[in-house]
C-alpha cells in the first residue's frame, strides 16, 4: 500500500480499513495459525497495538475478516434480482453467478478452507453469518416454490440441499485445480478449462431442477 506509511494522520476508519485489507491478505495467505499480528500491522503500516484496540485479538480480527467475507458474497448474490427472472433463468443465473464468484474472489476460498481445518469453531461465535444465509435461502427458495407453481421446475426441491450441491461443485473446482490437473493432465486453471467446467455445472444444476 504506497500511502501505508501516512497512516497515523489518517482517521481511524482509514486505519481500520486498512488493517482488514492486511488481514485478509495475510489470513488468505498462511490461514490464521500462520498469520502474524506484526505482519499485519506492517502492510497496514500501523501499530500492531492497533489491531488490538479496534479488533481486541487476532481471533477476533480473524472473524471480523471471515464475517465481511461472508457478508460480500451474499451481498453480491442478493442484488442478482432473481424475483425479476423466470424460474428457470433465475436459477441459471444463480448458478452462473456462483462459479463467477468464486474464480474471483479467492479469499473467499481459502477463507473457507482455513475455517474448515478449525471446524468453524470461529464462525459458530458469530451473530451474523447465520441470519444472512437465512435470508439469502429464502430468497432462492422463493424462486423455487415459484417455479414450483407455475411448472417450470420440479416440485419439492429441497433449497438447503441445492445450495450446498451448488456450492460444493464450485469450491471443489478451485480448492482441487491444481491437483486435478496432475491428475488428468491438463491444465484446469486455463480460461477454457474454466469455461468447459462454468458450463458443465450450470448443466448439471439445471437438469437438477428441471421437471
Amino acid at each position: 500500500m504506497s500511502d501505508a506509511p501516512t497512516a497515523g494522520k489518517r482517521d481511524p476508519e482509514t486505519r481500520r480499513r486498512w488493517l482488514a485489507d492486511a488481514a485478509r491478505r495475510e489470513f488468505m495467505a498462511k490461514g490464521l495459525e500462520g498469520a502474524r499480528v506484526d505482519e499485519i500491522a506492517k502492510q497496514a503500516g500501523v501499530n500492531k497495538q492497533l489491531v488490538y484496540h479496534y479488533f481486541g485479538s487476532k481471533e477476533a480480527l480473524y472473524l471480523d475478516i471471515l464475517e465481511k467475507t461472508y457478508e460480500a458474497m451474499i451481498e453480491a448474490k442478493s442484488s442478482l434480482a432473481l424475483d425479476t427472472l423466470a424460474p428457470p433463468a433465475a436459477i441459471e443465473r444463480l448458478v452462473g453467478f456462483t462459479f463467477d464468484y468464486m474464480a474471483e474472489h479467492p479469499e473467499f476460498v481459502a477463507l473457507l478452507n482455513d475455517e474448515n481445518v478449525h471446524k468453524a469453531r470461529h464462525l459458530r461465535q458469530s451473530q451474523r453469518v447465520s441470519p444472512m444465509h437465512k435470508r439469502l435461502i429464502a430468497m432462492i427458495d422463493a424462486v423455487m416454490r415459484r417455479g414450483e407453481k407455475d411448472g417450470s421446475l420440479r416440485p419439492g426441491i429441497d433449497t438447503v440441499q441445492f445450495y450446498i450441491t451448488l456450492s460444493g461443485m464450485c469450491y471443489f473446482t478451485f480448492t482441487n485445480m491444481h491437483t486435478l490437473s496432475v491428475v488428468f493432465d491438463r491444465d484446469l486453471s486455463t480460461p477454457a478449462a474454466l469455461s468447459t467446467r462454468r458450463a458443465h455445472i450450470i448443466e448439471m444444476m439445471m437438469a437438477s431442477v428441471r421437471p
